[in-house]
């Protein structure tokens, strides 16, 4: 009688709802309810609202050209997208570099504006890292799937 090594993993290869060694990258790597979402969903309704705030203002008071008009219209677009939670990751990343363009730029209204904008792009950037939670449209378009496993694929028994 042959004796059965444990082999770990390498018993249940006559399954092939998985392939071994193919990872799945996802864009979102969870959408978290209850406490954590709702926590996230603050999150972007305070980013989201700053940045409303600030670009709406600043494109009120804007004396510069269609360069500072454009970064506005970005900062206010991302900004409406992110407290949506439409396209988070691929939203918050474009903020960032809008914040940090508009920080670093020479023509910066004010020394002490600059600490603001760099604030906003870091808490974007955590937000887009995130993800948007379970309370958002991103949640509802490519959030948890339920997946029903058909009969067939329980009735098999591994190979041995």
């Amino acid at each position: 009688m042959t004796q059965l090594a444990f082999r770990g993993i390498e018993a249940w290869r006559g399954f092939r709802t998985i392939k071994l060694g193919c990872v799945l990258q996802r864009l979102f790597s969870t959408f978290p309810n209850s406490w954590p979402g709702f926590g996230l969903l603050l999150l972007r309704l305070g980013v989201g609202i700053a940045l409303i705030y600030l670009g709406i203002s600043s494109l009120f008071g804007a004396l510069g050209g269609p360069i500072t008009v454009a970064r506005d219209v970005i900062e206010v677009a991302g900004a409406v997208f992110v407290l949506a939670g439409l396209w988070t990751p691929i939203m918050g990343a474009l903020i960032v570099f809008d914040e940090l363009w508009i920080a670093f730029s020479l023509h910066s209204a004010q020394p002490d504006g600059r600490l603001i904008h760099i604030f906003l792009a870091v808490l974007t950037a955590g937000v887009a890292m995130l993800g948007p939670g379970a309370w958002s449209i991103d949640a509802r378009l490519f959030g948890r799937k339920r997946f029903k496993i058909g009969e067939g694929i329980r009735d098999r028994k591994p190979s041995l």
